[in-house]
């Protein structure tokens, strides 16, 4: 079973930074596609970038630029930097990892913007 957990979340005034992190265990085969999604209030869970093991990066239209996703395939861990925060980034994120075609999901990690 693998397990997830998030990290980095939190309350930011617009234009700010955070970083959410993401660190995935319990498995000995590395993630084939590591992702953040997030959840706005009252709205359904949309992707915001995900991240092969080949080095295959996709982001939604609404962060790039301002977000960048990485991950360190010894430490099985996903990063998120996100930049130039919005009042429109606020949501709960969720990591995401897919192994031997299983999706799993982390806790979530809350992060606010203000304006």
């Amino acid at each position: 079973q693998v397990q997830l957990v998030e990290s980095g979340g939190g309350l930011v005034q617009a234009g700010g930074s955070l970083r959410l992190s993401c660190a995935a265990s319990g498995s000995r085969i590395r993630p084939s596609a590591m992702c953040w999604y997030r959840q706005p209030p009252g709205k359904e869970r949309e992707l915001v970038a995900r991240a092969s093991i080949s080095g295959t990066i996709t982001y939604a239209d609404s962060v790039k630029g301002r977000f960048t996703i990485s991950r360190d395939n010894v430490k099985n861990t996903v990063y998120l930097q996100m930049n130039g925060l919005e009042p429109e980034d606020t949501a709960v994120y969720y990591c995401g990892a897919t192994v031997l075609r299983a999706d799993y999901w982390g806790q979530g990690t809350q992060v606010t913007v203000s304006s």
